[in-house]
């Protein structure tokens, strides 16, 4: 599996071919549509984001040191933003996750592209999928 880096580049990558921020925005929409479905049986309470716009879900799980993330939202922006995050962090040890700087974020301007709203579902977005990484660490160790 190649390393947190090396996803983010290839994200930065794909990015840098759009100029317009429209463009951006577009790709982001078709990330969204290609997010896998997520399990009927994982769309709970529980599993909801808060302080997103939409309404995020967030499943993560935790197996052979690992986390293991699925998500589903009713907008395909927000399910284009998660896919990035689940891209970069699923597969990865609690420790990977919470060291995780994600700077391939800013890099590709996404903040930019998103309001106020969608920027604090972003935020709640991370910082979920990094207590659940907390979570699981703790009841590793």
């Amino acid at each position: 599996m190649p390393q947190i880096k090396e996803i983010e580049e290839e994200i930065i990558e794909e990015f840098s071919l759009f100029d317009d921020p429209m463009m951006k925005y577009e790709y982001l929409i078709d990330l969204g549509k290609k997010l896998p479905p997520m399990p009927e049986a994982h769309k709970k309470e529980e599993n909801i984001v808060k302080g997103c716009q939409s309404t995020v879900y967030l499943y993560s799980d935790f197996a052979d040191g690992h986390m293991h993330f699925e998500a589903d939202s009713n907008t395909v922006i927000t399910k284009g933003i998660i896919s990035l995050l689940i891209r970069v962090l699923s597969g990865r040890s609690p420790e990977e996750v919470l060291a995780a700087d994600l700077g391939f974020i800013d890099k590709i301007n996404l903040r930019a592209l998103l309001s106020e709203q969608r920027n604090n579902g972003l935020n709640a977005m991370l910082k979920r999928m990094k207590d659940d990484a907390k979570k699981y660490l703790d009841r590793k160790n």
